[in-house]
């Protein structure tokens, strides 16, 4: 048994799922002025802690919107867009490995919500995503209580593999983008899924696999 780990966007799915939502909540009229002005603060307030991390960790934009009601919107968002976007390699992988037992986590920066909506129509249980504060079911303009990302990555698969009885030597972990070199770089079984230029690099000079259109790969070897 495997504990087997899979990144989202631009692994089980093309392009990033969160801006993609957010456009789904700009359609819908969920985005106005109280939305764009805390987002607008987050990025003056945090820019000078949080540097260039800063936009990824900016979730504002959910300010005041009740909890109930972007979990609803998640889901049909997943629905109606996300599926649509799936890179069927990797969803092909993720069902080899529920098939054979192993437990199966999608970890992402993602937001939680949209995390856990794919995971219920892919049939996985766990997830770990980011987590925005709330109070009184409302989202609050606050940085995430959890955000996986870059080297954060590593640490909670280190937590999971310990609470699941596993070694990371044990740990299957499928991502795209140098960012996940931190997690990848530690697992036993790294895999590189349509990896941008600087993880390929990596990949290939440390034959790990690589699943990937064969004209993409050409392409970042150039």
């Amino acid at each position: 048994m495997k504990l087997a780990i899979f990144d989202i966007d631009g692994t089980l799915v093309r392009g990033s799922s969160e801006r993609l939502f957010w456009r789904y909540l700009l359609v819908r009229g969920k985005q106005g002025p109280q939305q764009i002005f805390a987002f607008l603060l987050f990025m003056l307030r945090y820019l000078p802690i949080g540097g260039i991390h800063t936009p990824r960790k900016n979730k504002a934009y959910l300010t005041g919107l009740p909890v109930d009601e972007v979990e609803r919107l998640a889901r049909e968002f997943v629905d109606e867009k996300l599926m649509q976007r799936l890179y069927e390699p990797a969803v092909a992988r993720l069902k080899q490995h529920l098939q054979r037992g192993d437990v199966v986590v999608l970890l992402s920066g993602t937001l939680y919500p949209i995390a856990r909506a794919l995971a219920d129509r892919l049939g996985v249980t766990y997830v770990c995503a980011t987590l925005i504060s709330q109070r009184n079911g409302v989202f609050l303009a606050q940085p995430p209580e959890m955000h996986p990302y870059d080297a954060a990555k590593l640490n909670i698969v280190t937590r999971l593999a310990r609470e699941h009885g596993f070694e990371l030597a044990d740990v299957v972990a499928y991502g795209d983008s140098k960012r996940d070199l931190f997690l990848l770089s530690a697992v036993g079984e790294p895999v590189a899924v349509r990896p941008d230029a600087q993880l390929l690099r990596v990949a290939l000079a440390r034959d790990w696999e690589i699943i990937a259109e064969p004209a993409k790969e050409s392409a970042l070897l150039r």
